[in-house]
């Protein structure tokens, strides 16, 4: 099997594996559980089954790219969105601090976009794999600001306990 086709199995595998790793090991647990969330909140049963799709679509995205131009512009951006995804759950759902959170999630979704705008002179169908990404991480960020904004005193407050 050539290191191209292979990119095929390996880049989707590895994108779902790194991410349900993350999930796991950053579960919700009690304190997401307490917070005030917007009524546009999903069902918390939901974000495994999303995740899971695109984490497999980021992955093949990846795959296109890495035939295409793997030294190129979008595979640096892929790589940096994906550094930033992984850090997003950590950063509010273990450390609890949405704050620096929100501060991630837009520089996630500067990166995927500037991916999709990269992406596109090289391989179309990699970019277009990543517009559902860009919407659900769209989602993501404005449900990330609205629990920040739902829970400041609390939030706040809570940060200098020790």
């Amino acid at each position: 099997m050539t290191r191209y086709r292979a990119s095929y199995i390996v880049f989707p595998a590895a994108t779902l594996a790194a991410g349900l790793a993350i999930g796991f090991l950053n579960l919700p647990g009690d304190w997401y559980a307490q917070l005030r969330k917007p009524s546009f909140n999903p069902p918390d049963w939901i974000f495994g089954p999303v995740w899971s799709v695109l984490y497999l679509m980021i992955g093949a995205a990846a795959a296109r790219l890495w035939t295409a131009c793997p030294s190129g512009a979008a595979m640096r951006l892929w790589w940096l969105q994906m550094a930033l995804n992984l850090f997003w759950s950590p950063l509010f759902f273990r450390m609890h601090r949405p704050h620096f959170a929100l501060v991630d999630i837009v520089g996630l979704l500067s990166a995927i976009l500037a991916f999709v705008i990269f992406a596109w002179r090289e391989d179309r169908v990699g970019a277009l794999l990543f517009l559902p990404y860009a919407a659900w991480v769209s989602f993501a960020t404005v449900l990330n600001g609205a629990i920040l904004l739902l829970n400041g005193e609390t939030y706040w407050s809570s940060l200098s306990d020790p």
